[in-house]
């Protein structure tokens, strides 16, 4: 098996609030993370793809397809944007790194497994919300 990783990045705001709790158990749970005006982070993700080459190109798939994919799905739609109000598939989730990582895997998955080498298959999905604060969702690997 062999894995192709694109790696992008994108600036968003949000701000972590369970409407079913009152607004002292938010504070207390999120932090600064709650603050009503929301807060932005510089977000990297990376995306990886894994399979076995085509034999007549040699990709898993096209880095510059899985390039546009990532740009339309989940670049476009969050870049400068207000994850709780402004991204429509994201309407409904609490937008933690942990939510998000799967929610992109979920938005990616079909576009990219068509683009990718026969049997290719989306690995997993990583977001770095800061340097040191990172969340992977791959279904594949087991615990």
């Amino acid at each position: 098996m062999v894995f192709v990783t694109r790696k992008t990045h994108f600036n968003a705001a949000h701000r972590l609030h369970n409407s079913s709790k009152s607004d002292e158990w938010n504070k207390k749970t999120f932090g600064k993370c709650n603050h009503p005006n929301w807060h932005g982070h510089n977000y990297v993700m990376e995306v990886t793809v894994a399979g076995e080459p085509n034999p007549e190109t040699g990709f898993i798939i096209d880095l510059s397809d899985l390039k546009k994919i990532i740009e339309e799905k989940i670049v476009e739609p969050c870049d400068h944007k207000n994850l709780n109000l402004d991204v429509p598939f994201l309407e409904g989730i609490l937008p933690s790194s942990e939510n998000l990582v799967k929610a992109f895997y979920e938005e990616l998955k079909e576009e990219v497994e068509e683009a990718s080498s026969e049997g290719g298959v989306l690995y997993s999905v990583k977001l770095y919300e800061t340097e040191r604060n990172i969340a992977e969702y791959c279904p594949f690997k087991k615990v």
